[in-house]
């Protein structure tokens, strides 16, 4: 693997954990910022809405550009908003620096996605997407609880100064290791290839997936300490290693999903949201048993993540001549995913259905997310794809 690619996901790894290190330093933006806690809550809202916007927007505005020197700028532009975020006194101003900062985190996403994939051969592209993605991961196991240490005993302003230091490096390795210019000198992108690409239908079987996979995950994910102190009846303080574990399992899942979605993609799919249904029934039934509980999060982590690989390369091979804006449509399911998925477990808990709901609701958007992957893998629907000198040619079926 060419170590641009772990750069990149170094880079996702600084990124990310500004994106999740707020859900730990709340109450100290509240307090410095004299807001209240859901004012301070709505930063995080503001970042998932610039993720939601950001990529596809992006993606077409620098999609002539060299794909090093977007990501340059987007990394500077970050780290810049971290610079103001940490300096500003007001709320308003820090708001806005988390959109856009998130705006082009969002963008940052979508080009190292197709960076990432042209520097390996067609039969590494997953395993070089869960390097990239590994980076959130890895966020999410030391970046996350890191920030929090950070901005406790430092102030949440020191957390956003460590997050602009971090970005800050991530651009020396991007201009170290990533080729300037494009990666094919023969290649032009263009807008109409683009778009034209976005006409196939299986792609949009695609990102229905990634939506309802990434709901299915979330809605169990977002609630998950409420759920384990009050149905598992574990102290607060087993909170943190429980979602630690969590991190562990998506690690592995991760790990395991880039070594078999290149091969093996729908099987990968099949296997993993199988397992997401069944770990997120074992927690609606027996989220009461502390051992099979904390199990259960594990795995669910394992088999959540293992299919994220396989999302991301299915995309590539169904746009392959065109990718840009299909992969940033995909980063927006995503984040489709993320915002569904807390909104369907919140609606479902202000109803008193209980936290034993939020795995049957995660069943039953794994299963609709089943039924995409075996309608694509199905269906003889007409692919189309971009050909050399603006042609389309068209396939019947999917690799894998």
């Amino acid at each position: 693997m060419p170590l641009a690619v772990y750069i990149i996901g170094l880079a996702i790894f600084a990124q990310g954990t500004s994106e999740l290190m707020l859900a730990g330093l709340l109450p100290e933006l509240a307090g410095d910022l004299d807001v209240t806690i859901p004012q301070a809550g709505l930063l995080i809202s503001a970042f998932a809405v610039g993720m939601l916007v950001g990529a596809p927007v992006l993606a077409v505005v620098t999609l002539r550009w060299p794909r090093r020197t977007a990501l340059l700028v987007f990394l500077a532009i970050f780290a810049l908003t971290h610079v103001a975020g940490a300096l500003t006194p007001n709320y308003g101003v820090l708001l806005a620096t988390r959109i856009v900062g998130a705006f082009v985190y969002a963008g940052f996403w979508a080009v190292a996605a197709v960076t990432a994939v042209g520097l390996v051969a067609p039969g590494r592209r997953a395993k070089a997407m869960s390097v990239v993605t590994g980076g959130l991961t890895i966020a999410t196991i030391i970046g996350l609880p890191a920030g929090t240490v950070i901005g406790q005993n430092f102030g949440w302003r020191a957390a956003f100064w460590a997050v602009a230091l971090m970005s800050s490096l991530a651009m020396i390795g991007v201009l170290r290791t990533i080729p300037g210019g494009r990666p094919d000198p023969d290649s032009s992108p263009r807008l109409d290839a683009e778009l034209r690409a976005m006409l196939n239908p299986r792609l949009w079987l695609s990102y229905a997936t990634t939506a309802l996979v990434t709901a299915a995950i979330l809605v169990v994910f977002s609630y998950l300490a409420p759920l384990l102190t009050d149905d598992t009846g574990l102290p607060p303080g087993a909170i943190p290693a429980v979602l630690a574990l969590y991190g562990v399992g998506s690690l592995i899942g991760i790990t395991i999903g880039g070594r078999t979605a290149d091969a093996t993609p729908f099987r990968t799919l099949l296997f993993g949201i199988t397992g997401v249904v069944v770990m997120s029934a074992v927690l609606a039934l027996r989220a009461d048993q502390p051992v099979i509980a904390i199990a259960a999060v594990f795995l669910l982590g394992g088999f959540g993540f293992a299919v994220n690989p396989a999302l991301n390369a299915r995309v590539f091979s169904l746009a392959e001549r065109a990718p840009t804006l299909a992969t940033a449509v995909n980063f927006s399911a995503f984040n489709v995913g993320i915002t569904v998925g807390p909104w369907l477990g919140g609606r479902a808990i202000d109803a008193g259905a209980g936290y034993p709901s939020l795995g049957w609701i995660a069943v039953g958007l794994g299963i609709v997310a089943l039924s995409t992957v075996v309608l694509a893998a199905l269906l003889p629907l007409r692919a189309i794809r971009p050909g050399a000198g603006g042609r389309a040619r068209q396939a019947t079926h999917l690799p894998g």
